[in-house]
């Protein structure tokens, strides 16, 4: 409720056509709401789900009845193949409400399916999710190869996205999960998206994967040309072989956040980094000048990351989570806003202006 009003209120930072109910992009990621798909499983499937032994995907699919079974019968067949315990279980169409789009979102509105994958092998949840990572990126590439449209908002364990070519008062109206008395999350950003660098899309509304971000990446050319230099030589021990059917990591379709959010899933779920390492390693502080202000032990991490990465430069104020641990930064030029609360009553609040949601000074312990 907190991250939807927070949405709402923020609506004016968000972009939309020439029609006011056609939005440049908004929506909702959290960490899974598993009282809801408990629920929701019961009801589809007939099973019981056990928390984190089991994952959720919303899945844009084209409009072409052909295409997309063609698009959704693949997906089962790699799930089958994959290996690591993954089951698939089945899937669920996506209750949506059409009415509240405008004419130019409509035309372009996808067929919105929620898969579900269970960990039938009882592996640990970083394999699991990396197996996940593989089945999403090798289902994509191959249905690209064949010009069907398939894009997955997220496939997790962890995490879950609910989006779209909506403007920040049409997400909860357009999703009626949201709207759902079970579905409670801990961990949750949103957004509404001003396109600037690519045209809005419904693959290309915010939140990504991981990230939510304010700004552009400026720098993304020479970034996609370093990561493209990389994948000769990069490998995983969590990807093992398959690693190479994930390339490219860059969606060349996506915005310079998106492309941001692709490399970050990388790092994260294919290396052995935490969520604010990967972050640091892509969009260090201004550190190189910084010693009379910066201590000599974060100077000499920044200089090791550099080593092995490039920054990706903005302006950029970026939100990350996954599922579990929560944060922002800004990029070293620092040109764009963030305001944040934390409550004597355990929550973080934090957006792009200070007032996103309504907090009482006394409960104030830190800003």
């Amino acid at each position: 409720v907190d991250a939807l009003k927070i949405l709402t209120t923020l609506q004016h930072r968000g972009g939309c056509g020439c029609e006011e109910e056609t939005g440049d992009g908004a929506g909702l990621l959290c960490n899974i709401p598993h009282e809801f798909f408990v629920k929701v499983a019961k009801e589809t499937f007939g099973v019981a789900l056990k928390e984190k032994k089991y994952a959720v995907g919303n899945f844009f699919f084209s409009r072409d009845d052909i295409q997309r079974e063609n698009a959704k019968r693949l997906f089962a067949a790699e799930c089958a193949q994959a290996g690591h315990g993954l089951q698939f279980l089945g899937w669920r169409r996506l209750p949506v409400c059409s009415d509240v789009l405008g004419p130019t979102s409509r035309s372009f509105e996808p067929v919105i399916e929620q898969a579900f994958v269970v960990n039938a092998g009882n592996v640990p949840l970083e394999e699991f999710e990396a197996a996940l990572f593989v089945l999403r990126k090798k289902t994509q590439n191959k249905l690209f190869t064949e010009g069907i449209p398939f894009y997955p908002c997220s496939l997790s364990c962890r995490v879950i996205v609910y989006k779209g070519m909506l403007t920040a008062e049409q997400v909860t109206t357009y999703h009626p999960d949201l709207q759902d008395a079970d579905f409670k999350a801990h961990v949750a950003m949103v957004h509404s998206r001003f396109s600037t660098n690519t045209f809005p899309s419904w693959s290309r509304a915010h939140p990504y994967r991981y990230v939510c971000h304010n700004g552009e990446i400026n720098s993304v050319r020479g970034n996609i040309n370093w990561m493209d230099s990389r994948e000769a030589v990069m490998h995983s021990e969590k990807f093992g072989a398959g690693f190479s059917e994930c390339f490219p990591i860059v969606e060349y379709d996506q915005s310079d956040s998106g492309r941001l959010d692709n490399v970050l899933e990388a790092l994260i779920v294919g290396g052995k980094r935490s969520i604010p390492e990967a972050m640091t390693l892509l969009v260090p502080e201004a550190w190189q000048n910084a010693q009379e202000y910066m201590e000599p032990y974060k100077r000499d991490y920044y200089k090791y990351c550099s080593a092995m990465m490039e920054p990706w430069d903005g302006p950029a104020m970026i939100a990350f989570t996954d599922g579990d641990f929560i944060g922002a930064t800004l990029d070293r030029n620092g040109l764009r806003p963030c305001r944040f609360y934390v409550t004597k009553d355990n929550r973080i609040i934090g957006g792009s202006e200070a007032g996103c949601l309504p907090v009482e000074p006394e409960n104030v312990a830190r800003k």
